[in-house]
């Protein structure tokens, strides 16, 4: 699905001379390079904190421990996403509250939130999901509206823009109170390991997440809270670096390949192509397909023998994971339950080539026809 080897060797000087810094200066925790990189991402995504992590789900968890709710406190977000995003609510004692998705972008249905905001909704929670944004205009007015607060699971986004009603361009991750996002390596932006960030424009929640990733300690062994031992170490921020230099190239890559497919396979009646959106640029996290009669166990298997990896994200919805069988009150969730057992996602990468991706079309091509 990813080739991160043919990447590494594409960067290996600039990424082997960035870890030997490291390993000769020692300062594998809290080194220069964490700091270079939070100045550079915060450049990049025109924001004034970034608060670097140990990985994605932590960013979550550090997001909602800085807000200050209480248990019982509700947060809406997707029906259809990876299980993190669910997950950090659940284990801080707050309650998710589920929204289905649109058939068409995969993200939460706007249409549907107004409904389920109470008096107990604290947060509105989108996922910009395979590396395009959720509908920010319309979120943002029902924040405002409702006085409840918006962070962003970016996890999946990085380097994509949104585009407001009035003109504006802001990156994906900066739009909420709070964006959250994932180096895992597979991602656009990915280390060598597991890594993560809280991106924010505000400066009180920006000291009050620095805190809480460090103990809840602003001083060294004095602790004003309870907090969580969180950090992105030097070897991966080093990494980081060098690839976020890159970034807009990968995505630009990420970009061809989507076109490819969307031009050799947008004819197959059977499948349906990734739809783009107005209000958003797309980073293609992933290239997912919805495939159409009950077929898409046996295109994935048919591709399996020849060679061509696939995947299902996500098999199994939130609202019927057994985790969260006493969590959830809501079971109708039919978009949701029709997406995972339509989507596949095909391999999408930056160092794919064209002799890679005829051969890919032209397997999906020979299976339907």
């Amino acid at each position: 699905m990813v080739d991160l080897r043919a990447q590494y060797l594409r960067l290996k000087n600039d990424i082997d001379d960035a870890m030997s810094k490291v390993l000769i200066h020692t300062a594998f925790i809290n080194g220069p390079e964490v700091e270079q990189f939070q100045s550079l991402l915060g450049e990049y995504l025109k924001v004034k904190h970034i608060i670097p992590c140990a990985n994605g789900t932590d960013a979550l968890q550090l997001a909602l421990m800085a807000l200050g709710l209480q248990p019982g406190d509700e947060v809406i977000t997707t029906n259809f996403t990876f299980i993190a995003t669910v997950e950090v609510i659940a284990l801080l004692g707050l309650k998710p509250v589920l929204i289905d998705v649109t058939p068409n972008t995969f993200n939460i249905d706007v249409n549907l939130l107004e409904k389920k905001i109470t008096s107990k909704t604290k947060v509105i929670l989108p996922v910009h999901l395979f590396g395009q944004a959720s509908n920010m205009n319309q979120i943002l007015d029902l924040a405002n509206k409702y006085n409840v607060l918006v962070v962003e699971d970016a996890a999946q986004c990085m380097g994509g823009d949104f585009l407001f009603k009035n003109g504006i361009i802001k990156k994906l991750g900066t739009i909420g109170d709070i964006g959250c996002t994932s180096f895992f390596p597979s991602k656009n932006l990915g280390c060598f390991g597991d890594g993560g960030a809280c991106i924010t424009n505000n400066d009180e929640l920006a000291i009050r997440i620095k805190e809480i990733a460090n103990h809840g300690s602003n001083k060294k062994y004095y602790h004003s809270s309870i907090g969580v031992n969180s950090r992105l170490d030097s070897l991966q921020a080093a990494i980081l670096n060098v690839k976020l230099k890159h970034l807009n190239d990968f995505n630009k890559r990420r970009n061809e390949v989507a076109l490819f497919y969307n031009n050799h396979l947008s004819d197959i009646k059977e499948i349906k192509i990734p739809q783009r959106v107005d209000y958003s640029t797309h980073v293609y996290h992933q290239y997912t397909l919805r495939v159409r009669n009950d077929l898409r166990d046996r295109l994935k298997k048919f591709l399996a023998e020849r060679d061509i990896p696939s995947m299902v994200y996500y098999p199994v919805p939130i609202h019927k994971q057994v985790a969260f069988k006493r969590i959830i009150d809501d079971d109708q969730f039919p978009v949701s339950e029709q997406l995972s057992r339509e989507v596949l996602s095909l391999p999408i990468h930056t160092e794919m080539t064209e002799d890679q991706l005829f051969y890919i079309v032209t397997s999906v091509n020979k299976f339907f026809s």
